[in-house]
C-alpha cells in the first residue's frame, strides 16, 4: 500500500477551556483513518513528537490473547465444535 504524504500541516495551539489544543485538519485524520472520539498517542522522535493512532497498550494485548489462543488452540477448537 502506497501512502502519499503532503507537505507539512500548520497547526494552531488554541485555547479550550483551561487547557490548550490544536485542531487536525480533516485530511490528516483521514490519513490516520481516525475520527471523532478515536485516541491519537504522542510518542517522542529525533525530531519532536511523532501523531500515530497505534497503541502499544493495545498490542500488548492482542500479543497475549494470541498466546493464550496458541496455548488453548486445541480446547479452543473443540468448544466451537
Amino acid at each position: 500500500m502506497v501512502v502519499t504524504v503532503p507537505q507539512m500541516y500548520k497547526l494552531k495551539i488554541i485555547q479550550i477551556g483551561n487547557s490548550l489544543g490544536v485542531t487536525l485538519p480533516k485530511e490528516m485524520l483521514a490519513g490516520m483513518k481516525v475520527g471523532k472520539g478515536a485516541t491519537i498517542t504522542a510518542t517522542p522522535s529525533p525530531d519532536g513528537f511523532r501523531l500515530t493512532p497505534y497503541d502499544p497498550d493495545v498490542e500488548k494485548q492482542i500479543e497475549a490473547g494470541r498466546a493464550f489462543m496458541g496455548e488453548y488452540r486445541d480446547t479452543l477448537r473443540a468448544l466451537a465444535k
